[in-house]
Parts: C-alpha cells; structure tokens; sequence
C-alpha cells in the first residue's frame, strides 16, 4: 500500500495528501469554526507534485483522508535521450526512465548525481 490514512485536523502545510486520487503538496489551509450543530471544517489547497495542478477539498476536520508514501532518493544519471533521462537508483542500483522536468532541462548530464521522490509507484526528479 502506497499510502495511509489520517484525519484532516493533523494535516499541515508543505505536507502531502491525496486529492481526487493525485499526491498533491499542501499549499494552504483554513479551519472554521464549529456551527451551531455541526463540527469544524477545514479547506485544504494543494499542488500535485506530478502534474501541478491546483486542487482542494473541504471536509469536517475529523474526516479521514489519505495521505501518500513519499520516499526521497538519490540516483545517478546514466545517459539523457531527448525528453527523458536514464537514471540509477544509488542503493538498490535499479536503473529506470523519467521524463525531464522543465527546469532541470539545462542541468542534467551524465554521472551526475540527482535527488528523486517516488510517489504512488511514479517517479520525478526533485534536486540536480
């Protein structure tokens, strides 16, 4: 399982949640108050981390939502061809493509050592 759940009231921003199934970094969030008969809710904003696209959700800050896995490694690049790039896991040494972010396009070449987060089995390069 790529994910796991938490309540709402325990998220945070610069966090990541999933909003309509897409890892999104949370970019705002805002809590009213309790109601006469019902609970606080919250709006949570996000960016997804894979396609930049704003999104948000409002839920009763007990809600439960799920928030993904994310695992940050370093690899090491292969070879660049074209619009992706080779790279190699720097522990388990697993060579994989991923296709190469806008601004990362000038820095990227081969040998260097790079930053890249898996998330919802996706990849994409963080850090040159």
């Amino acid at each position: 399982m790529s994910w796991q759940q938490a309540e709402v009231r325990t998220l945070k921003v610069n966090r990541y949640v999933l909003i309509d199934d897409e890892p999104c970094r949370i970019t705002s969030m805002s809590t009213s108050k309790p109601g006469k008969h019902g609970e606080a809710k919250a709006r949570v904003e996000g960016v997804g981390i894979f396609d930049g696209q704003k999104r948000s959700f409002v839920h009763p800050v007990s809600h439960k939502v799920k928030v993904p896995m994310i695992d940050k490694r370093s690899a090491q690049v292969l070879s660049i061809m074209g619009s992706e790039v080779q790279l190699m896991d720097m522990v388990s040494y697993e060579t994989f493509n991923v296709p190469i972010p806008d601004e990362f396009a000038n820095e990227l070449e081969a040998g260097k050592e790079i930053q890249y987060l898996i998330a919802m089995d996706r990849k994409k390069i963080t850090r040159v």
